[in-house]
């Protein structure tokens, strides 16, 4: 469950500073730096294309932020096994995502690489380009370990963004990485002109649907109503600034997955996360409909209309609110 106390400006002035290091300057690793520079603490980025090493840049932080894409991460923990980081430092994950070959989220991975480490989450309705221009928003740092969660929530909180913390790391991430896969729905929904009440729709049979997997999977059921679950839905599948809704929207229009993931030219995490949530549900036996109609979308075997229409042809039931907890 989300803490009620989130930091605010002067909390934040009176901490200790703390030296971070960032790893990946993209659009959210630069929005993540911006945001800890601006709450008065030291920074450093790193870039696979920067001149200085990854050994260099980490050797003395405190908290390593990564901020890389789901891709990147297994050979990441390698790197940074072998890097020499401090012992005592903090490793905060900000990859939403699943790995395709072990199934595993980004936080579990760093907790197999680096048991001994306090390992965090930082997830949240956190569009990159409002959070660049200044926009309020609010982020959920998640960890086992609550000191360290304080660490991070001191670093990145400012006036504009407010940190809460919450225990359940997992639930935190799943909420982050499974939301992707619905924003791929809604901006087909919106792509083909079905109007705000088959929105409304989609997103609320969304969430039990993210709540069945996160729960099986070990999350907590209330994590999910908190700003990494509800709020980070809300904020992906109603905004065009997100990636995975574009995905959505111009297959609607069409436009064939491989042209669009081209003209984005960045990473849309729900492509990928579909298809190996598929294969986590076909292994757990975890129900998906609209999760399994967008993999089917992405991988060609139906067309968006076919994919409403399966969606909308499935056996009538009751709204049971038991499956929400």
């Amino acid at each position: 469950m989300i803490s009620n106390s989130p930091v605010t400006a002067s909390a934040t002035n009176s901490a200790d500073t703390v030296s971070m290091t960032i790893l990946g300057t993209g659009a959210w690793g630069s929005a993540l730096a911006a945001l800890a520079e601006v709450s008065g603490h030291h920074v450093q980025t790193w870039s696979r294309h920067g001149e200085q090493s990854l050994a260099d840049s980490v050797a003395e932080a405190e908290v390593i932020v990564i901020a890389i894409s789901m891709k990147g991460v297994p050979e990441m923990a390698k790197r940074l096994q072998e890097a020499n980081i401090s012992k005592s430092a903090i490793l905060v994950s900000a990859t939403k995502g699943l790995d395709p070959e072990t199934l595993r989220t980004p936080s579990q991975i760093w907790q197999a690489s680096f048991p001994d480490h306090p390992i965090v989450v930082l997830s949240g309705p956190n569009l990159s380009k409002e959070i660049e221009r200044g926009m309020p928003a609010a982020t959920v740092v998640a960890s086992e370990d609550q000191a360290a969660a304080e660490t991070v929530q001191q670093q990145f909180a400012s006036e504009a963004f407010r940190v809460y913390t919450n225990p359940d790391r997992l639930g935190t991430e799943l909420g982050g990485t499974l939301k992707n896969v619905i924003a791929i729905a809604v901006g087909v929904c919106d792509g083909l002109k079905l109007g705000d009440n088959a929105r409304a729709a989609l997103v609320t049979r969304a969430l039990p649907e993210l709540i069945r997997v996160g729960t099986h999977l070990g999350g907590q059921a209330e994590t999910f109503f908190g700003l990494s679950g509800l709020g980070d839905l809300l904020a992906t599948c109603t905004s065009p600034l997100s990636r995975n809704y574009q995905v959505g929207y111009q297959l609607a229009h069409g436009k064939s997955l491989e042209q669009i993931l081209t003209d984005l030219n960045s990473t849309a995490e729900g492509v990928n996360t579909a298809n190996v949530l598929i294969r986590l549900a076909n292994q757990e036996k975890i129900p998906v409909p609209i999760s399994r109609q967008v993999y089917r979308l992405l991988n060609g075997k139906i067309t968006p209309q076919q994919a409403v229409e399966a969606l909308m042809e499935r056996d009538l039931k009751s709204e049971d609110y038991d499956e929400l907890l």
